[in-house]
């Protein structure tokens, strides 16, 4: 249809891989991206420097419409992040932050608050957008909407792998923990909780490789699309 902006949305839990192939989708198509997550990350690494937690509900709402975030993209296909000004994209992979960011993300005044910032990222010649509500909440008229998946102990392990190349310590019993606990908070949610939309594809990561992953979105996209 004329002016129609079109949009995959990619939905699932944290590392089932939809950050990696969002980016290289994003690549492929030369389209904007969207990563959601970020942005209630963002919301948790400012809340935690003013002193704010899960049960600050009309403080963090206040935030969210005043947040001042910017996405900066990277020339290896990265993206740094700056909350009032400062760089924190090393800050919003830590375990504390993604706990906190899942914790703010249940409260729907918040979710309100943030939703037109994400939807205004829809703009040609088309977007990409990961996050846990893309294909249900956000963007429920997306073109392509899959929703991707993986074995805990498959993501926990995945996790593991991403902090020690980081030079992190993680303990791989806790992270299995916290990746459930988080799970069943974000499927257990009052406010737009982690399920596949009715009309996604869903796709079961464990065992594949990213390459593989990608060609299957893109050739969703292809199909829909005819890209």
């Amino acid at each position: 249809m004329s002016g129609h902006v079109p949009v995959l949305a990619v939905d699932g839990p944290g590392g089932a891989g939809k950050g990696t192939v969002c980016r290289a989708v994003q690549r492929a198509t030369g389209w904007h991206l969207l990563d959601s997550g970020a942005i209630y990350r963002a919301l948790a690494v400012a809340a935690a420097r003013r002193g704010l937690d899960a049960g600050a509900g009309e403080a963090l709402t206040g935030l969210a419409r005043e947040l001042d975030v910017d996405f900066r993209p990277i020339g290896d296909g990265g993206m740094r992040v700056l909350v009032d000004g400062v760089d924190v994209t090393g800050e919003l992979r830590e375990e504390r932050t993604g706990n906190l960011a899942s914790q703010v993300a249940a409260l729907q005044d918040v979710r309100e608050a943030l939703l037109q910032r994400q939807r205004d990222f829809r703009k040609a010649p088309g977007l990409v957008a990961d996050g846990r509500d893309m294909g249900t909440v956000v963007f429920p008229d997306a073109d392509v909407k899959v929703f991707l998946t993986a074995s805990p102990e498959e993501r926990a392990r995945r996790r593991h792998k991403q902090l020690k190349e980081q030079g992190v310590n993680g303990n791989l019993p806790d992270l299995l923990r916290e990746i459930a606990e988080r799970d069943e908070r974000d499927r257990t949610r009052s406010v737009a909780p982690l399920v596949p939309a009715p009309d996604a594809e869903l796709i079961d990561t464990t065992g594949l490789s990213i390459e593989a992953v990608v060609q299957r979105v893109m050739s969703l996209l292809q199909n829909r699309l005819s890209l």
